[in-house]
């Protein structure tokens, strides 16, 4: 039986660097969340770049958007939802396995690969 892909428990919703960051940013954030204007300041995002991954995410019912007016003034609120943290901490664990499978294949990949060098120069 062919061994399953490493890649194969990274979940695509969260596997592009922008989103990457937006959620490392909305972890990190307290319970009130944080602003439309500070996550993109934060993820260095244009408005609308940064409103198209908040749509996707939404969807998936990942982060929450709020939408309130804070004296007289429109303000828009991020906040991850429990599913979303849950999920985007199941990425991060299958991200850190595909890495370290990686990582431990370097070594015995460029030592197979330098033997064949050696050989095809002998």
């Amino acid at each position: 039986m062919p061994k399953k892909k490493p890649t194969t428990n990274l979940e695509k919703l969260f596997h592009e660097p922008n989103r990457i960051a937006i959620l490392s940013a909305l972890a990190n954030a307290d319970e009130e969340g944080l602003s439309f204007g500070e996550l993109r300041v934060l993820c260095r995002l244009t408005d609308g770049n940064l409103n198209r991954h908040l749509a996707a995410l939404e969807e998936e019912g990942i982060v929450r958007v709020k939408k309130a007016f804070v004296d007289r003034k429109p303000r828009t609120t991020i906040l991850p939802t429990t599913k979303g943290l849950d999920r985007f901490a199941a990425y991060l664990a299958a991200l850190e396995r595909v890495l370290k499978e990686a990582r431990d294949a370097l070594p015995a990949r460029n030592r197979a690969r330098l033997a064949a060098l050696r050989r095809a120069t002998a």
